[in-house]
């Protein structure tokens, strides 16, 4: 007999496919749904568009009354990714009383591919990255572009190799691991404390909208510009 669990997640899988959102592909690596693979691109006219970030997610039985486990395979140097083990920033997964019934895995997805063209730079959990950011924004495009695509990975999944490799490889110009690492791992956090966690996600419907609204952007960006 299936869990509700699964129940939900073949739901949301075929949610997940038939919307066929851009730059975001996901698919359970487990019989019983409880762990995926995704990828993620950057949006469309940010720095981070062209960049391909893997995530692992582990869903429990309890879901969706608890929300899963999300981390970053190839973590982005971005002001709420953790640099050392990749987990996001966001306050309703981290937080189970803020987290919402209503939030699927096509919203958690989509609200991953607004963060990274959207960073919360209050109390950031990777300092030097914010540091930069709010110092100099040209600087952190041109690092993000000279780090990607050969990131950091975080330490639990060092031995094993991306599912497709050559995503990763169009780099503008390669960065070692320690060039990486040493340039602020000594001084970013951990995690942040409850009290740091910026709410990125009120509404459940805001991702969804957001996405549409910035598809119509991008389709017409004269007559948008215009509204």
């Amino acid at each position: 007999m299936y869990s509700r669990a699964y129940i939900l997640l073949q739901r949301e899988f075929q949610e997940l496919k038939k919307n066929n959102y851009e730059g975001i592909t996901g698919f359970p690596v487990s019989e019983d749904m409880m762990q995926w693979e995704v990828d993620i691109e950057g949006l469309q006219n940010t720095v981070w568009h062209g960049s391909f970030f893997q995530l692992r997610i582990n869903f429990t039985l309890e879901y969706n009354f608890v929300p899963p486990v999300v981390k970053f395979r190839t973590i982005p140097f971005h002001p709420n990714v953790d640099p050392h083990t990749g987990r996001p920033c966001i306050d309703f997964l981290d937080n189970t009383h803020k987290w919402n019934r209503s939030y699927t895995l096509s919203s958690i997805l989509l609200t991953l591919q607004v963060m990274l063209s959207n960073p919360v730079l209050e109390n950031p959990v990777n300092l030097e990255a914010a540091h930069i950011l709010i110092k100099d924004e040209t600087l952190y495009r041109q690092i993000i572009l000279r780090l990607f695509h050969q990131p950091l990975q975080s330490k639990d999944d060092s031995s094993e190799s991306p599912k497709e490799p050559d995503k990763f490889n169009r780099s503008i110009k390669s960065v070692s691991f320690n060039d990486y690492y040493k340039t602020w791992s000594g001084i970013a956090t951990s995690k942040a404390t409850e009290y740091y966690r910026t709410p990125l996600l009120e509404d459940p419907n805001f991702i969804g909208k957001y996405y549409k609204w910035k598809k119509n952007e991008l389709r017409r960006p004269k007559e948008w510009g215009l509204k």
